[in-house]
């Protein structure tokens, strides 16, 4: 068994009345990862942890790769490349949500996914702007749908930007969603794609055909979970002071992830190879799902109190 990552690797300068906050390595995919190897990598450090990704060759790559492979990340699924790093500003208000501006060398050669070989026990996550963009889409998919030939489980984490467009995204996420056992969204991302935040309905129209599982997440909310025949709201815990909610969503996944490699037998999220197919496996239960959806919450109320992306180095999700 591993885990495999795909998806961006960015410095984070964080921003708060105008005043930088902190600098940490960040993207979406690369904190969940980071998550996984100080929880998983700590109780199960035979399980190997990949994170695939492209970075430039620059000082802001040495920093987020050392820290990387300090938090027992592989970065032999890393591409180099002459160029310079992608860096984020993330200008977080009063509430601690963040705005976002990127600033990426557009110069930087083409994406070219590594050799990664997979197998049925392995875990994939994938998803954000790496998912979708030009530069990095079509390998990205080439990776994944090799990952799903395998038998392995895939989870999709749609986090749709507004600032891109909706229309000619689609089709893109869809096929993405197509490749996954899980996807995960927010109520802002379906409502962005589908004009609508009603996760049942978006579930039976457009995931359901596609992907048996679906998370949808509303901040502090609650969270829905659906699976065939199953139906079920959990209430977000509300006692954690938020300092910064920049990593919630990934640490989320982090948190499902772990619940789902940590369990006894994590068959049951197993698909058919075939890509293009709906997936017909075994659908999660209401009590698979009453066991990890509070790890997932923990991780997030573990970051959203800090303005670090990821869990802090000691934390215990107690699965």
């Amino acid at each position: 068994m591993k885990i495999v990552g795909i998806g961006e690797t960015v410095l984070d300068i964080v921003l708060r009345d105008g005043r930088a906050q902190a600098a940490v390595p960040g993207g979406s995919t690369f904190n969940a990862m980071i998550s996984l190897g100080r929880t998983l990598g700590r109780r199960h450090p035979d399980i190997p942890l990949l994170m695939v990704t492209q970075t430039g060759d620059d000082a802001v790559s040495d920093l987020v790769l050392g820290f990387m492979e300090r938090n027992g990340i592989r970065g032999d699924g890393v591409v180099r490349t002459p160029g310079q790093s992608t860096l984020s500003l993330a200008m977080l208000n009063a509430h601690g949500n963040a705005r976002y501006e990127f600033f990426r060398d557009r110069d930087l050669p083409a994406f070219q996914a590594p050799d990664i070989p997979f197998g049925a026990d392995d875990f994939v996550l994938f998803g954000s702007f790496f998912a979708i963009s030009p530069e990095t889409r079509e390998q990205a998919r080439l990776l994944v749908r090799r990952a799903r030939e395998s038998g392995a489980t895939v989870y999709y984490d749609i986090n749709f930007r507004k600032n891109h467009n909706a229309a000619d995204s689609l089709p893109q996420i869809e096929e993405n969603i197509a490749l996954s056992t899980i996807v995960r969204g927010s109520s802002e991302d379906i409502e962005a794609l589908y004009g609508t935040d009603d996760a049942a309905a978006v579930y039976a129209r457009h995931i359901a055909p596609r992907c048996p599982h679906f998370i949808c997440t509303r901040g502090a909310r609650e969270t829905e979970v659906f699976s065939p025949g199953v139906h079920l709201h959990f209430p977000v815990p509300q006692d954690t002071a938020v300092v910064s909610t920049i990593g919630a969503g990934d640490n989320f996944n982090a948190g499902t992830l772990f619940a789902l490699v940590t369990a006894q037998s994590p068959k049951g999220v197993k698909t058919p190879a075939a890509p293009t197919a709906p997936a017909t496996g075994p659908a999660l239960s209401g009590s698979d799902w009453q066991r990890i959806v509070p790890v997932a919450h923990a991780f997030s109320a573990n970051v959203v109190a800090s303005l670090y992306n990821y869990v802090d180095p000691g934390f215990d999700p107690g699965a």
